[in-house]
């Protein structure tokens, strides 16, 4: 019987979206030896379609500006809201927060591949079709791996990084998953062909729609350039549980009941098995030891709202990327103080605006008649993906901040309007 085959590198990363992409696209800009295992194919579907325009700048970082701003992806300046006819929309080039305000929209399996190709142009080596099986961190961690032809062998790494998203590979290969504090959800989704003929639709825009009767209950519209777009309804799984028929069908009647896309969206039809996934936010109990660290949605994934699960994926990747720079220059790194606490502040930052969404509170600012031209602008900072900058208040003391102009927000409305003299 041969004997198992073994490498070797300097940093393992798992998965090749981009989480991993801009992580091994910065370390090997920095002269570390990487390499991406991932256990897909590319092309390959994936949810989560709308950048925030705080990911540019780590797209810039890895040098993958260029082949982005060619990709043909549909340009972004911002979020529009829509609740009972009341409408907001907030433009992220307006905000507190310096730093870019404007990204793309975009078909994930295009642009997870270029983000792929484009590091492995840069010389980073990926393997495909490559599954992590096992893993041994008892010395110098050592992986076990197997490829889509069976062949297996081991990898011996000075350090792991997981950018496998919700595949959370070392979370289940070491215990590390635990319970979401955040309440279970339910999203339904798939692509259309819009057919959207209204002139005032702004597909530079994604649009979030709230359900008429049940505020906790909320749909997504992403435009695309090619006349498609993402469309998708989240909600707690009990408000959903009396939907009939097939996922299509169940998603199309719950978008016939708030009468704004059932207007916008009366010749979409979809172009994609309609899709489900349940119970997606999730924990776990560390996020980064001197042997691995996790990023994106291997570490941690609250709720779709905000699309902030791609800018997470980055700014982890950022932070994983300077630590391991810092380690391999020989400078002493704490995993705990230079990477978990500072991830933690702005994962913790948009935990604030999710959970406010959906009890009510961050919806009564969104819908305000009579917004803080200041307030919104550091509000529009965090819905862009600046949820790190320490500078902006509704960041640094965000719970504070917001039940405050929450608290201003129920004064307006309790406030007779006086008569006219």
């Amino acid at each position: 019987m041969s004997a198992i085959p073994e490498f070797e590198t300097q940093v393992a990363i798992i998965g090749a979206g981009p989480a991993g992409a801009i992580a091994a696209s910065l370390l090997h800009k920095a002269g570390i030896r990487v390499l991406v295992l991932e256990r897909q194919q590319f092309p390959r579907f994936s949810i989560g379609e709308s950048l925030l325009p705080c990911c540019m700048q780590f797209i810039e970082a890895a040098g993958m500006s260029e082949a982005l701003n060619k990709a043909g992806f549909q340009f972004k300046n911002g979020a529009a809201f829509r609740r009972n006819g009341n409408y907001n929309c907030f433009d992220f080039t307006d905000k507190f927060t310096q730093g870019p305000g404007t990204t793309f929209q975009v078909e994930r399996a295009h642009f997870d591949k270029l983000l792929a190709d484009t590091a492995a142009a840069q010389g980073v080596n990926i393997r495909y079709g490559h599954n992590v099986t096992a893993i041994d961190l008892n010395a110098r961690p050592i992986l076990d791996i197997c490829d889509d032809q069976g062949q297996q062998y081991r990898l011996q790494a000075d350090f792991i990084l997981d950018a496998s998203g919700f595949g959370r590979v070392l979370p289940r290969l070491l215990d590390l998953e635990r319970p979401s504090n955040l309440p279970p959800r339910q999203a339904i989704f798939t692509h259309v062909e819009d057919g959207i003929t209204d002139p005032d639709f702004d597909r530079n825009k994604i649009l979030i729609s709230v359900h008429p009767q049940h505020q906790d209950i909320w749909y997504w519209l992403i435009p695309f350039s090619n006349g498609r777009c993402s469309l998708g309804v989240v909600a707690e799984p009990a408000r959903l549980a009396h939907q009939q028929g097939t996922l299509e069908q169940q998603l199309f009647a719950l978008v016939n009941e708030e009468p704004g896309l059932k207007r916008l969206l009366s010749n979409a039809r979809a172009v994609r098995d309609t899709a489900q996934l349940d119970g997606y936010s999730a924990r776990v109990s560390t996020l980064a030891t001197d042997k691995f660290a996790l990023l994106g949605n291997a570490g941690e994934f609250l709720d779709p709202v905000f699309s902030s699960g791609v800018t997470i994926a980055m700014q982890s990747s950022a932070f994983a990327a300077d630590c391991l720079i810092r380690r391999y220059n020989g400078e002493e790194v704490s995993w705990d103080k230079d990477y978990c606490q500072p991830l933690t502040q702005g994962v913790d930052t948009f935990r604030t605006y999710v959970e406010a969404w959906y009890d009510g509170r961050f919806q009564q600012v969104i819908f305000s008649e009579d917004q803080n031209p200041k307030v919104k602008q550091m509000i529009c900072s965090i819905l862009a993906g600046y949820a790190w900058d320490r500078d902006n208040p509704f960041v640094k003391d965000s719970l504070r901040r917001l039940n405050m102009v929450v608290e201003l927000c129920a004064d307006r409305q309790s406030s007779p309007t006086p008569e006219p003299s």
